[in-house]
């Protein structure tokens, strides 16, 4: 059906949207924002709304559902630095972005979520498909608004991109019930945001600055622990300016992989439960732990009281709530990184470290991140190391959670931020096939790959049918290897390998996938697995679903066991 004219929906901003209905003024602040892109899902309280946006130039992607819209958003939000908008109609519609609202609240990923509801005068009553999301998501976003009139739209939509993409990011949701879309305002608007208290602070204290350039320049075994705060701010060189010039080794968190090439012989990658040995040890034995965007999430730090023993720690993070949670920071220093880093690198002397970086470098050597090889069994670090080779390691990279996760932080080699979208915080399965089509969104013109287990694969592959309907060349790789790979991991080293609810026999991926219309593709012999991949990697025409047969028992090594130290590290076949 063809669009109508649409210029009754083009209101000027000097009128002050008088005469425009609750939609109108919804749509006019999304396009004074920038946003060309939205994932949504309508539903009877929405209808008003999505009138408008019919005939907008907003594109509207429709999910099979509302937990792939909010996935989406977050991967688009987190490809691009932009703030990701998704709507979701009452009750039912709204809680189901419940669980997309709590990871991108622990991931910082700046989202607003527009949810529909109820009429005003019905709030409270247990109306039709009535849910308190505001009393609901509370816990899980950074605000949150419940809209009481027509005339504070316009307010409390500037507000929430404002708060949703200053400090550290975090979801916004603003419930509007559906009696507001359809009123019209009668006065001018007032966008003047009124939000007593939060005045993020981004530039950061001299003083303080030079105090932790000191403690690292007087340092004879400093390690960069460093996490997606520095993504999030645009960083990147900074950081590196820093790292260079004082010949700072350099360790990430999950979500800080990219900021520096993890070919760089400074880089130790990840740090953690699966991290590198080379970074365990590193932070174990450091004497100034340069903590930059990064939380101490207990992933990272495994046993709190001997996390590492020796070292002073600098903190620099943009949230004060953040600085001495969970790590007593001695050298505190609040604001924007990219700020920050650019004023501290004036301060950093250089430096050799002859003796530490000889330290790290034989660490590297001992204890590889490897694997023992098979001509018999695909082995799934092989399948990723194989991926990077023909992707020059240059793919935006989305993941589900489980094991396959961390053999893609493990194995890729990621070279450059916004290259890895995966699930930090939360650990939320189903994550990598909607939040690879969000990035794809995102990145027509870039390859994206989605490296996912068969668990979280089966929880939201309906979601491809939204890729073929926009013929988006999304690849997507299921490493089958018929178990709840990362429980079922646990289960072995721990439990007596009693696999309770971890069997997980699969159906046909491939007739699936091509029910769907997308292109399927199996390989289960080691001599064809370079091909299959390029084949995979050759398709353009739509997406694209690899299966690869797996090891069954194959197990991510290092790993740290709850409630152990980073340095008493399983290493597995490592050792």
């Amino acid at each position: 059906m063809a669009k109508t004219d649409g210029k009754k929906y083009k209101m000027k901003l000097e009128q002050g949207f008088v005469g425009a209905c609750g939609g109108e003024i919804i749509h006019q602040i999304l396009t004074d924002h920038g946003v060309d892109l939205v994932f949504g899902f309508p539903g009877g309280a929405l209808i008003p709304l999505f009138d408008v946006l019919y005939d907008s130039d907003i594109e509207l992607v429709i999910p099979r559902h509302e937990q792939g819209a909010i996935h989406m958003a977050e991967g688009y939000a987190r490809a691009t630095g932009k703030t990701g908008v998704v709507i979701a109609t009452s009750g039912p519609g709204a809680t189901n972005l419940v669980t997309g609202l709590a990871n991108a609240y622990l991931d910082s990923t700046p989202l607003v979520a527009i949810t529909g509801q109820v009429k005003s005068h019905l709030i409270g009553n247990d109306a039709f498909q009535e849910a308190d999301m505001t009393g609901i998501s509370r816990p899980i976003t950074k605000h949150n608004f419940l809209v009481n009139s027509v005339d504070e739209l316009g307010r409390i939509f500037t507000e929430a991109f404002h708060i949703a993409s200053t400090g550290r990011p975090g979801p916004v949701l603003i419930d509007v019930p559906v009696d507001i879309t359809v009123n019209r305002l009668e006065k001018p608007a007032n966008l003047t945001m009124r939000i007593p208290g939060y005045k993020p602070s981004t530039s950061g204290h001299l003083r303080q600055i030079e105090s932790a350039a000191k403690v690292i320049n007087e340092s004879k075994r400093p390690l960069l622990y460093v996490g997606g705060g520095v993504i999030h701010s645009e960083a990147t060189a900074e950081l590196r300016a820093v790292q260079e010039k004082g010949r700072l080794p350099i360790t990430t968190t999950l979500m800080g992989l990219g900021v520096v090439d993890e070919n760089d012989p400074l880089a130790l990658q990840m740090l953690g439960m699966h991290g590198s040995a080379t970074a365990n040890y590193a932070t174990q034995e450091c004497d100034c732990l340069i903590s930059v965007g990064a939380r101490f999430d207990d992933r990272v730090t495994g046993k709190l009281e001997t996390f590492a023993p020796n070292a002073t720690i600098v903190h620099i993070d943009i949230d004060p709530t953040s600085i001495s949670k969970v790590v007593k920071a001695d050298v505190p220093v609040v604001g924007d990184a990219k700020d920050i880093l650019a004023k501290m690198v004036n301060f950093i002397e250089p430096k050799e470290r002859t003796e530490w970086l000889e330290q790290i470098a034989a660490w590297k050597k001992q204890y590889p991140l490897a694997y023992e090889a098979s001509d018999t069994t695909i082995k799934p670090q092989l399948v990723i190391e194989k991926l990077g080779e023909l992707t020059n390691h240059d793919a935006i990279i989305a993941t589900g959670v489980g094991q396959h996760q961390m053999w893609a932080a493990q194995f890729y080699k990621f070279r450059k931020p916004r290259q890895i979208i995966t699930s930090g915080g939360l650990g939320t399965m189903g994550f990598g096939v909607p939040s690879a089509i969000g990035a794809q969104f995102a990145s027509p013109d870039a390859t994206v790959i989605d490296i996912d287990g068969d668990g979280s694969f089966s929880m939201t592959m309906v979601e491809i049918i939204t890729a073929v309907q926009h013929k988006l060349p999304v690849k997507f790789i299921v490493l089958d290897n018929e178990y709840l790979g990362m429980v079922r991991q646990w289960q072995e080293m721990f439990f007596d390998k009693r696999y309770s609810g971890t069997v997980h026999p699969c159906p046909d991926f491939v007739k699936i996938a091509e029910g769907f219309g997308a292109k399927g593709l199996r390989v289960e012999d080691p001599a064809g697995l370079t091909d299959a991949l390029q084949e995979l990697l050759d398709y353009n025409d739509g997406p694209a679903v690899l299966v690869v047969a797996v090891d069954p028992e194959e197990n991510v090594y290092p790993m740290v066991p709850a409630g152990k130290s980073l340095h008493e590290m399983e290493l597995g076949r490592l050792a």
